[in-house]
Formats: structure tokens, sequence, C-alpha cells
């Protein structure tokens, strides 16, 4: 990346755009290389990121009030370990922090209200965004969707997230919930690392598009009872906490190979 040191201490960015070193040894660097490779990911897997907007951000770890993001004009596949953004979500911050006004407003009442969550995603796709404002919202029609129920919010269109004031609502719909539709708008992922919340969104965006498809094929619809979703969806909990681990590798390998850069 231009204008980065390749020592043992790459220049990281603080609030301000100052230079701030990390440790490549440090937990913090870790993160930050986990956070980078999901931005590549997403970039990859899902093409109609909005440019430079939407936004993944991940608690930075030992630090309950901060969190990193990326920097407001990069593009996903721009964005490197180094070069995203640390910021206290206590803060009120725009573009002139480096971040994006709507995008720290979201992801700053997310974790301000969720302890537990550390990492948000957010992205406006056209299945997440068509299901957004669906009336009768995500339905049990396939194993990606039941990974959602009983565990997913829905919150009003109120404009562009860039009042403060909204982030108090936002918490409120999203409750306990993994994620929340933004109606008109997209979609937020929440997860306890970047693997969970990855995944998770790889599953909404999935069941997004097969209901959005076989609503458009016929009427004639198989619902899962809720007695087997209540099951099933314990079972995939289950498997997160077990062998699901082993896909966040093999993600990183893949970026290893097709994106390295994002390790910078």
């Amino acid at each position: 990346m231009t204008g980065l040191v390749a020592n043992a201490y790459p220049f990281c960015m603080q609030n301000d755009l100052a230079p701030k070193r990390v440790d490549r040894e440090s937990t913090e660097w870790a993160a930050r290389q986990d956070l980078a490779a999901a931005y590549r990911m997403i970039d990859r897997f899902f093409p109609t990121t909005d440019g430079i907007y939407n936004h993944l951000s991940l608690r930075l770890p030992g630090s309950s009030r901060q969190f990193l993001i990326k920097r407001h004009a990069l593009l996903y596949r721009e964005v490197s370990a180094s070069n995203l953004v640390a910021v206290d979500m206590d803060a009120d911050l725009d573009e002139r922090a480096g971040v994006n006004r709507p995008g720290f407003v979201l992801h700053s009442g997310v974790l301000r209200a969720r302890p537990d969550v550390q990492c948000v995603i957010h992205m406006h796709t056209v299945p997440g965004i068509a299901m957004s404002a669906h009336g009768a919202g995500l339905r049990m029609i396939s194993q990606a969707a039941i990974r959602f129920y009983k565990r997913i919010g829905y919150h009003p269109f109120e404009g562009v997230t860039d009042n403060p004031d909204e982030r108090e609502r936002l918490a409120a719909a999203l409750g306990t919930n993994h994620a929340l539709f933004l109606r008109n708008h997209g979609i937020v992922v929440t997860g306890s690392s970047v693997r969970e919340a990855f995944e998770r969104t790889r599953d909404l965006m999935t069941a997004c598009e097969i209901q959005l498809a076989l609503e458009a094929a016929t009427d004639n619809i198989v619902e899962v009872p809720d007695a087997v979703c209540e099951s099933t969806v314990r079972q995939l909990e289950l498997h997160d906490s077990g062998r699901g681990k082993a896909d966040w590798p093999a993600w990183r390998r893949l970026m290893d190979e097709v994106a390295p850069g994002y390790a910078d």
C-alpha cells in the first residue's frame, strides 16, 4: 500500500488520520487482518456493494468503546489491515475524521447497545434491499433462512442514518437478534466474530435470493414448520460453535491467493 512502511510496525490510522504503530504480533493486528479479509470477501462475493459506501466494523480488541472501520474514501478492494480507522463510538464523527457519517452512526449504535457483538456488517445488495421492503418479511423456506428463525428484526425507514438520535431506535429494533432489515434500505448483520458475521451475511443473502426467486416462480411454497425450525436453528448454532469454525481459515487462504494485499 502506498505510504505504508514495510516493517514490523505498519502504520495504521486513528480518528485524526495521524499514523499509529501496531505490532504485527498483537491481537489488534490479527483483528485488522480478519476485518480487511472480510471487506475483500464481501467485494468478491457481493459485487453490488455501493462503491465506497456500506461498511463492516469490528470492536477493537482490549477496548469496549472503540471499533475499526474502513476509511470513507476507500473501495472495499482497497481496504487493508493497515488503513482501517480506529474510532471512538462515543464521539460525534463524520468524513473529516476519515469515516462515513451514516456508517459511524449505525455501527456505533449497534456496538454501544450490544456488548456481546464484536462485528457488524451493513450492505445494500439488491436481494437485501428487496427483502427489506417485503411486507411479509423473511419466510422459513430454506435452511439459510432458518438460521434467522426468531432472530431477525425490522426497522422502519427514516432516511439516511446520519442522525445520532436514530441509534437508540436501531438498537431497539435489533434487540437480541442476529440481524436487522432496515426497511427500504438494506441489511445489518452481527456476530461475535468476523467469521460469524460473515457467515450469517452469506446465509441471509442466500435466503433472500431463494425467497425472491421462489415467490417469482410459484405460489405453491412449502414452509418449514415451527417445531422443525426450532430444532434446526439449534443445530446450526451448535455447528457454528464447533466444526463450522474451520471455514474461516479456508476463506483467509482464498484471500491470501486472490487478494493478498488485505493483510498489509
